[in-house]
């Protein structure tokens, strides 16, 4: 089973570096020790290493855990390097994770639809 994040209740980022060679048990632990957060609740939780080009995700599917990792092959994430801590995105905020985009956007752009000007 893949997740879908759109239904996913809570998504949370963890900031700053995390050792990516940390598997379901070291991630786990990190989430329950370090930030006091339930890893069985309906949650994902994102991790990056020292490069910002791959990252890995844990998710609690009901009888056991999922871990996703990704590596981008062009590209980087604009991961929040500032602080050691967890933050709880958005759907949106995740969106702009994807895409590339800083999960803090100070500016919104309005896109004309076709026809429209």
């Amino acid at each position: 089973m893949l997740v879908n994040y759109n239904q996913v209740r809570h998504i949370y980022i963890v900031c700053g570096k995390t050792d990516l060679r940390r598997g379901i048990d070291g991630l786990a632990s990190i989430v329950k020790n370090e930030y006091q957060l339930d890893v069985y609740s309906d949650a994902l939780f994102i991790f990056c290493g020292g490069r910002s080009d791959r990252f890995k995700m844990l998710y609690w599917d009901g009888d056991g855990f999922l871990l996703l990792y990704k590596r981008l092959e062009n590209g980087k994430l604009h991961w929040p390097r500032h602080r050691q801590e967890v933050n709880q995105l958005s759907q949106q905020q995740l969106r702009w994770l994807f895409e590339g985009l800083k999960i803090d956007q100070h500016h919104s752009v309005h896109v004309a639809k076709p026809g429209q000007f």
